[in-house]
């Protein structure tokens, strides 16, 4: 979760919705997101809120007090949502959730099903340091209910690792998705990083072979981002480090599309692979789709029925509100019809389906076919068929592009 909290309207200490928030649930999918705030070292590039253990050092939290806090929020959450309906999804992030250990992460689930439900065949995920994990680790993880393991690879050049402050090994992320095969995990994520100041196209394949040798169905792949306030920014300021170049991205990220697309991985989100459909993440799916989720923990965002709301940061704080009796919602804010279109361009047209362009206005629409004659949409999605209306699906240059083309068609 982002560091930084958007203003909003002050949120009811009760954690209550609106009734017209509340009408539609069970209608639309529902998920549950868990942020675990725990890291054992800070990496560079990182402005997630996160702690390491000196940052906690003055502070009541633990991973005791955390999971307590967590199982109070749950049950606040079945308690506001009244008959909520089970997660179809369950997404563990941070942080490093793997710094927990599987037993843990096994209670989280069990809090999960015991309060809001988890559907039967619910995809459940948790992200992983490599080298928080091993071959017990993983099997205790599929043994507790987990589907799903997402494992923060970024790189295997040992170069671009120290740059990014990683700590891992460059191998260690392969075996780690090996072992999870092994454990019994059929649906394996690994994340990468391109662009970082310094690393080669030479770098960068390497990654890439060593994720294809992994095997894994999916992988995720994001263009470095510099964040202020990061150790990594600091360094880009005082000019030991150039700042990334965008044709470079580019042509990564071309590269990465490439590489990906002729090993069977093909994209469903601009920054996303998979092997197939049943190996999209379809928690990120619900995201991306305007679902409902409870985000549980310090920094969490939610959102039910255009209602969106986001937990105070700090751990100790967090645990406190819920010791207390109260919602830890540090503020919310009511989405607009306004708002809600706004964000239904931006994300489905992130997607390989794309985005159906009668929800456009006509002038939009007619951007769009001109989005099309430039290379950026593609031609034959936008013409639809047996007179139905198209769907505005980005080209790979559309891709490179999509932040420009979101801006022309709102």
């Amino acid at each position: 979760m982002p560091s930084a909290l958007p203003d909003g309207d002050a949120a009811p200490s009760t954690g209550s919705l609106p009734e017209s928030a509340l009408s539609g649930l069970g209608r639309r999918p529902f998920g549950v997101y868990v942020h675990v705030p725990f890291c054992a070292t800070r990496c560079g590039y990182c402005d997630f809120n996160t702690y390491t253990a000196s940052e906690l050092a003055d502070s009541p939290t633990s991973q005791t007090s955390w999971l307590a806090a967590v199982r109070q929020e749950l049950t606040l959450a079945a308690e506001v949502l009244t008959s909520p309906p089970p997660a179809t999804t369950v997404f563990v992030g941070g942080g490093t959730p793997s710094l927990l250990g599987a037993r843990v992460l096994g209670e989280v689930l069990d809090t999960v099903r015991s309060t809001v439900g988890l559907a039967r065949d619910a995809e459940v995920t948790t992200e992983s340091n490599p080298e928080s994990t091993s071959p017990g680790f993983f099997a205790a993880l599929r043994e507790a209910g987990y589907t799903r393991v997402s494992l923060g690879m970024q790189s295997a050049a040992p170069g671009v690792l120290r740059t990014l402050d990683r700590t891992h090994t460059p191998g260690r992320a392969t075996d780690a998705a090996r072992e999870a095969h092994q454990a019994g995990f059929t649906h394996v994520n690994l994340d990468l990083i391109y662009g970082t100041p310094g690393e080669s196209e030479e770098d960068l394949q390497r990654s890439l072979d060593a994720v294809l040798e992994a095997e894994v169905d999916h992988v995720s792949a994001y263009a470095l981002i510099v964040e202020e306030g990061t150790a990594l920014s600091r360094r880009i300021a005082k000019g030991t480090l150039p700042p990334p170049d965008d044709d470079v991205l580019a042509t990564r990220y071309e590269q990465v599309d490439d590489t990906l697309s002729k090993a069977g991985l093909q994209w469903y989100e601009v920054s996303n692979w998979a092997s197939a459909p049943e190996s999209w993440c379809h928690h990120n799916l619900g995201y991306w789709h305007g679902a409902d989720w409870w985000g549980v923990g310090p920094g969490a965002h939610s959102h039910v029925g255009g209602v969106r709301w986001w937990n105070v940061k700090h751990p100790a704080r967090y645990g406190a509100l819920l010791a207390s009796g109260s919602s830890p919602a540090a503020a919310r804010e009511t989405l607009t019809v306004a708002d809600r279109h706004l964000e239904r361009v931006m994300l489905e047209l992130r997607l390989v389906d794309g985005l159906p362009v009668e929800v456009l206005p006509p002038p939009a629409q007619q951007e769009a076919h001109r989005a099309a004659a430039e290379g950026l949409l593609d031609q034959e999605a936008l013409k639809g068929v047996n007179g139905r209306f198209g769907r505005c699906v980005l080209t790979r240059q559309g891709r490179l592009l999509a932040d420009a083309v979101i801006r022309r068609l709102t």
